[in-house]
């Protein structure tokens, strides 16, 4: 059995988006109102395409092309502003991320959270989150982020093996990573995160584990293990490359053996986390969230939006383009739209693969029913040692065990709707047929 089917972070997949038709933002800004709502800023700009990265960002930009993006993004903002006004919204979080945000000079970030504080309302403890790399993090950056008051930066550090890092397609080198992480700890954000990489060809248990070891010497504050995905469009896919499952299993295995030892909490299949209070339920299945720039996803209700999905460099290039050439950022042209049927699985899929679980009672409320009754599968994962029910504080939640979490990524995509699903593979089988040629790395 493959423990590593389908990485579920949201549902749907931006594959299941299509063109929408007279969708416009003002029907649904009402889902903002309040502040428990989150803004995303999409910054896509990396130095390079790493060779597993599947996520919207381009390369080769200078800064003229940076602030010509700043410039659509402002655009946007002021276009949104008008409508959040009039439902009084405010957000409690603001996460910038990529591409590398770090690529932007010190002076683009400053304008970039200026624009955000001018034309948006946060609440006093609004969270700011920050995603940077190595080659990008220095000290005049990490003073822009301190200004702006940014809580939780995250790394991508990936492996303090050079070897490793060619592999991965990655353009900073092990040294680096370490001189980078060490500013980063130096200027005392409330949370640091890391980022890693197992199930690279080549990779062992025990190179895994160095890399992992030197990490904890930095005392950061979460890490986060990603097994290795090669995805269509990516660079690995054109060289060949494939993970081993079973060897990216058994280092899963090893690593989070490893950092629980080391007094980490497990909240995820990908999540440890240096604290040892218990993490408590958080109501996550409506959450709102929108989202600025190209390739950023909104969440409002049951509607889903977001650029058309793109992988290569020359693909985002196109969107991006489109992107800037925009005059109405409020008509919606690519989504989706949830049935209930697919917002009960969204429910499900959010909650259940992090810890505690998924509370019987939260569910119940949200849809009338319950949750054994709606997705009969869960009682065949209960029968396998996969998930158990857990009374905390009164309350009764189904929890994946240490078996359920190791195959999150095995569970998850058995939850995907017929239509979905369907979606998904019409997408990739039209990707496949498109003519392209491989790109640098």
């Amino acid at each position: 059995m493959n423990p590593y089917v389908q990485y579920m972070y949201s549902y749907p997949h931006k594959t299941a988006y299509r063109p929408l038709e007279d969708v416009y933002l003002k029907e649904y800004i009402h889902f903002l109102k309040g502040s428990e709502n989150s803004l995303y800023i999409h910054i896509p700009f990396c130095q390079a395409k790493c060779g597993y990265c599947n996520l919207f960002s381009v390369t080769g930009q200078d800064a003229q092309d940076m602030d010509r993006y700043l410039d659509a993004v402002k655009r946007q903002g002021i276009q949104y502003q008008q409508l959040l006004d009039s439902v009084q919204a405010e957000f409690c979080e603001l996460v910038i991320g990529g591409g590398t945000p770090l690529s932007l000079l010190p002076g683009q970030l400053e304008r970039m959270f200026g624009m955000a504080a001018d034309l948006f309302a946060f609440t006093k403890d609004r969270q700011i989150v920050a995603e940077t790399a190595p080659n990008q993090t220095d000290a005049p950056r990490l003073q822009a982020l301190k200004q702006a008051g940014v809580t939780r930066v995250s790394m991508g550090i990936q492996s303090f093996h050079d070897r490793e890092l060619a592999v991965l397609g990655r353009r900073h080198c092990a040294q680096k990573a370490r001189e980078a992480l060490h500013l980063l700890k130096s200027s005392d954000f409330a949370c640091v995160n890391t980022d890693f990489i197992y199930g690279i060809p080549g990779q062992t248990v025990n190179s895994l584990l160095e890399s992992l070891k030197e990490a904890l010497t930095f005392e950061p504050d979460e890490i986060f293990l990603y097994p290795l995905y090669v995805k269509h469009g990516v660079g690995m896919q054109y060289q060949g490359i494939r993970p081993d499952a079973e060897q990216t299993y058994l280092q899963y295995q090893a690593a989070g053996s490893f950092l629980k030892s080391e007094g980490y909490r497990q909240d995820s299949m990908r999540r440890f986390v240096r604290r040892k209070e218990e993490k408590t339920y958080v109501e996550c299945g409506f959450g709102t969230s929108l989202a600025l720039g190209c390739g950023g996803r909104s969440y409002l209700g049951n509607l889903h939006f977001c650029s058309p999905y793109a992988v290569t460099r020359q693909e985002c290039l196109t969107r991006l383009h489109e992107y800037e050439n925009t005059t109405d950022f409020t008509r919606i042209s690519h989504g989706i739209l949830l049935s209930q049927e697919e917002l009960r699985r969204r429910y499900l899929i959010r909650h259940l693969f992090l810890m505690p679980g998924l509370s019987l009672e939260g569910y119940q409320k949200a849809f009338g029913s319950s949750v054994i009754a709606d997705f009969p599968i869960l009682q065949d994962w209960t029968d396998s040692g996969y998930i158990t029910l857990q009374k905390k504080r009164s309350a009764e939640y189904l929890t994946l065990t240490e078996a359920g979490l190791g195959y999150s990524d095995h569970l998850g995509p058995q939850l995907i709707s017929a239509s979905v699903q369907t979606a998904m593979e019409e997408w990739e089988e039209l990707y496949d047929r498109l003519p392209r040629q491989s790109e640098k790395l």
